[in-house]
């Protein structure tokens, strides 16, 4: 596994791309830069015939450099890292750091494969690939990238849970702006929180909490600790992705998370809560029946700060 480090410094095991599967993928992606090369050339070839010999050749250099480096460098940021060969196959092109990349990433790695990939037909990219340990290509090391595998069998393990108190307020929250590499590490902080310092645990939690309110709009309530607003977010954002899943499909109940107050554990099953006697209306007073409660900020003393 991939020891990635994110800008929250938060450790992703995610696995770089291995030799096989980005060789397939740069056949596909290669098949579709040289269709459109061969229209590109044929409406170049057109115009140039009609022109000198000087703009026919200045004609056919900007076609390659659209096809060959805008083309995939545009893509790749659009995608964020991803090209058709590379969504084929389950690949992503991130920062050192876990990030996404950015056009200036996507142009280095563009402009270097001219010449390891396309010149000297691959054998420079696989040559650098094989001595590095994370499989990068010569553009990889340039432009401070590297390919890895985005489809990982999922592994059984504890769920976050949500927290009691904050129930009714996550489930109106606007989830689907949130990325998929924020949550990841997030839950990547919360599985790990017990092992770091207490410094280490405010810190990464504030920087996380702040990331996840700018994408959801709404900042972490007051009396709420990071953690809890995290695991709740998270806990929130899976149950809407199962509740989108097929009618009559039950997910099996894996071992959950609670906090005390060193570690997480595992609770014991909770025993089923008793109905409360109606109270007795006073001689002479009509029976009223009292308004359902409705939460407003969760209750400051919930929440024990772990330790």
């Amino acid at each position: 596994m991939s020891d990635l480090v994110t800008g929250e410094a938060v450790a992703l095991d995610l696995p770089p791309a291995q030799m096989p599967s980005r060789m397939v993928a740069w056949l596909l992606d290669a098949i579709v830069i040289v269709f459109l090369f061969a229209l590109a050339i044929n409406g170049a070839g057109a115009i140039a015939s009609r022109s000198d010999d000087a703009m026919a050749a200045a004609i056919i250099l900007v076609t390659l450099i659209l096809v060959f480096v805008i083309y995939p460098a545009t893509l790749e940021t659009l995608t964020r890292g991803r090209s058709i060969g590379k969504l084929a196959l389950g690949l992503r092109i991130v920062r050192d750091d876990g990030g996404p990349i950015r056009f200036r990433h996507a142009l280095v790695r563009a402009i270097t494969a001219l010449f390891e990939i396309w010149l000297f037909w691959g054998v420079i990219a696989v040559i650098v690939s094989l001595l590095n340990k994370r499989g990068k290509r010569l553009g990889d090391i340039l432009a401070g990238t590297m390919a890895i595998r985005e489809r990982v069998p999922v592994q059984g393990g504890v769920v976050v849970t949500m927290p009691p108190q904050l129930a009714t307020w996550a489930a109106s929250l606007q989830l689907t702006q949130l990325p998929d590499p924020l949550a990841l590490a997030v839950r990547q902080y919360l599985s790990r929180m017990s092992s770091l310092s207490p410094q280490a645990q405010t810190d990464m939690g504030s920087r996380l909490a702040a990331d996840v309110a700018h994408y959801i709009g709404q900042p972490v309530p007051r009396g709420v600790p990071d953690w809890a607003y995290l695991s709740a977010v998270l806990a929130e954002r899976r149950r809407r992705e199962i509740a989108r899943m097929q009618v009559g499909w039950k997910p099996s109940n894996p071992p959950t998370l609670t906090w005390s107050s060193s570690s997480w554990s595992t609770p014991a099953p909770a025993a089923a809560p008793q109905p409360a006697e109606a109270p007795t209306p006073a001689p002479g007073s009509p029976a009223t029946t009292p308004a359902p409660a409705v939460p407003s900020e969760p209750d400051q003393g919930a929440f024990a700060r772990p330790v």
